[in-house]
């Protein structure tokens, strides 16, 4: 790759799409009853990593990022294949929601939530295609899930690909504790 004007935004926009990739081979096989299985001691069950995930893209790309609505409030409200939406953050209690008891609730119809998912990809990719390096230093207040001021940059590493990476990792975990090939 050549050291272009673009070429921290363009270098992002493919590692993006990898770990998006990833994270879609890793729940390629994902049956109904391993999204559902609630695993032993406060692990989340996979479908619920896998919609926290998509859900968390639409919402910090769409809403945090771009300034409007998610998708899954949007165009997509009651298209996500959720039975309901995870929680968000509450400007009452600054910090991450508890995802556990809408975890253990969560119904994830698998087929209808990755047609979601592949829109929410695309819309990504969309926004990535028209970044410029100089929007990366761009500083947007996360004071409401307790990382304060951050830059664009910091959040397409840690909330976008560190994001699709870590739960991805979490559910080949889950599907390995079933006895299935986790991702290797």
């Amino acid at each position: 790759m050549s050291a272009g004007k673009n070429s921290a935004v363009t270098l992002l926009r493919t590692q993006v799409k990898v770990a998006i990739e990833w994270l879609e081979g890793v729940v390629a096989d994902l049956t109904p009853e391993d999204a559902h299985w609630k695993p032993p001691g406060t692990a989340l069950p996979a479908g619920a990593v896998y919609a926290h995930a998509v859900t968390s893209l639409d919402a910090v790309v769409n809403a945090v990022l771009r300034g409007g609505p998610p998708m899954f409030a949007a165009g997509w409200a009651g298209r996500t294949g959720l039975s309901e939406i995870p929680p968000g953050p509450d400007p009452a209690h600054p910090g991450m929601p508890d995802w556990a008891d809408w975890s253990r609730r969560v119904k994830v119809d698998l087929a209808v939530h990755r047609k979601y998912a592949s829109a929410v990809e695309a819309a990504v990719d969309d926004y990535l295609a028209a970044l410029s390096d100089a929007d990366l230093g761009r500083t947007i207040d996360m004071s409401a899930v307790g990382f304060g001021k951050v830059t664009v940059e910091f959040l397409l590493n840690h909330a976008v690909l560190g994001h699709a990476f870590s739960h991805g990792g979490e559910i080949a975990c889950l599907k390995g504790m079933r006895g299935k090939k986790g991702s290797l």
